[in-house]
């Protein structure tokens, strides 16, 4: 099972498959389609019949049950990775029987996976670590997830005296830019319960998320020759940067917070005299603080459009997701289960809040319960990115154990 693990872990993550963040297509990319039309052939060719890949590139397939009784589940991943750090060309390096210590990347060597940033590393000494080679991410950030899945999947499929109900398979696309299910409604994955693959830490329950919006802030001024400005422009870039100054970064950034304190993030500043556009994630785990920070932006906005006569600044909020514990109430069983799944395949489950988000919070919150287990991935979206051979082994295994566990229970 390992090496098979690894050689589709492999082969997976040499598909350039980032995310486009500005594109209208769904997927955004064409290597996802191509990731998507990879693994339709690999399930039709374990015996998996109905595998597919539809319209938008999201690909589903089903494992047929052995229990047929018995609840149907689904494994979801997602097969972009995201667009913060490049995704062409993945060298992938395996670091077999890890010796400890920090890892340097070849490819460039101002890049290194350092022990002090990364307590996991000091704990993978004597294991198989993978790495890109330090110029472009990795892809284990959702790669392994679909690493895992397949590899479960394979293993299902080859012992009819493994006892399962229905598995559902899916892949999504474009979950990095916040419209993985954008075409995935709860009824087409045909499940009672689904579990994203998609969390890094060994033992990793995420049953609970941020809750999230985008703030899209857009300023308009007035460019003029700087010669005859007196009096007649309005510099959008610098009514820009005095809104981002003006954001309570102390309190409410990510560079400074922690724990289940939420936060406002502006990652994107596009800006000339005549216009402007700041991008912001809006996060916290209470739902309905975000309607705060979208009022305390408005407020920045007001002000500034009073300093600055002439000049339009305009906020516009969108909803992302919502916070997975909000929906997971409904069925208890599907933490549960994955507790006691780990434990038989001798993993000790860690049941936590992440500050982030995932496929399973917008399901959870279209009625399909689906909190996030662990792959073993890593410092994801950026060079520094890596992944645990030995824990993607181990949710192989609890997936196993996670079907053999609903086969026993009524639907």
């Amino acid at each position: 099972m390992e090496q098979d693990l690894l050689d589709r872990f492999l082969r997976y993550v040499r598909v350039d498959t980032a995310a486009v963040d500005e594109a209208d297509d769904y997927p955004s990319s064409p290597g996802q389609l191509e990731l998507g039309r990879m693994l339709v052939a690999e399930l039709r060719s374990l015996g998996v019949a109905d595998a597919a890949i539809d319209d938008h590139g999201i690909v589903t397939a089903t494992v047929p049950a052995t229990v047929p009784d018995a609840p149907a589940i689904a494994w979801v991943a997602h097969m972009d990775t995201s667009p913060e750090a490049s995704g062409a060309g993945v060298e992938p390096i395996v670091h077999r029987d890890y010796p400890g210590g920090d890892i340097a990347l070849p490819g460039d060597p101002s890049k290194v996976i350092r022990v002090e940033d990364s307590p996991v590393l000091g704990k993978l000494v004597g294991t198989t670590i993978v790495t890109s080679d330090g110029t472009t991410l990795l892809g284990a950030d959702d790669k392994a997830g679909v690493a895992v899945i397949m590899t479960a999947a394979a293993r299902l499929m080859a012992d009819p005296r493994i006892e399962h109900g229905r598995v559902r398979i899916v892949f999504t696309c474009d979950e990095e830019i916040g419209r993985g299910v954008d075409h995935l409604p709860p009824e087409k994955v045909g499940a009672v319960v689904a579990y994203t693959l998609d969390g890094g830490c060994e033992g990793c329950i995420e049953t609970e998320t941020f809750s999230a919006d985008l703030a899209v802030v857009t300023v308009g001024g007035r460019n003029i020759h700087p010669g005859l400005a007196t009096g007649r422009m309005v510099n959008a870039l610098r009514i820009a940067s005095r809104f981002v100054d003006r954001m309570p970064w102390k309190e409410r950034a990510p560079e400074t917070t922690s724990g289940r304190q939420g936060f406002m993030h502006p990652y994107v500043l596009e800006a000339g005299v005549a216009s402007a556009r700041i991008k912001i994630l809006l996060r916290s785990f209470e739902t309905d603080e975000l309607a705060r920070y979208a009022a305390e932006l408005g407020r920045i906005a007001d002000d500034l459009a009073a300093e600055h006569p002439g000049s339009a600044i305009d906020v516009e909020v969108t909803k992302q997701y919502r916070n997975l514990a909000d929906g997971l109430a409904s069925e208890p069983r599907a933490v549960a289960l994955a507790e006691e799944a780990m434990r038989r395949a001798g993993v000790e489950p860690i049941t936590r809040a992440t500050r982030g988000g995932t496929d399973g919070s917008r399901l959870t919150e279209l009625g399909l319960p689906t909190p996030n287990l662990f792959v073993g991935m890593q410092n994801f979206h950026s060079e520094l990115e890596y992944a645990s051979l030995d824990h993607m082994e181990k949710a192989v295994h609890v997936l196993i154990e996670l079907a053999g566990l609903w086969a026993k229970e009524k639907a």
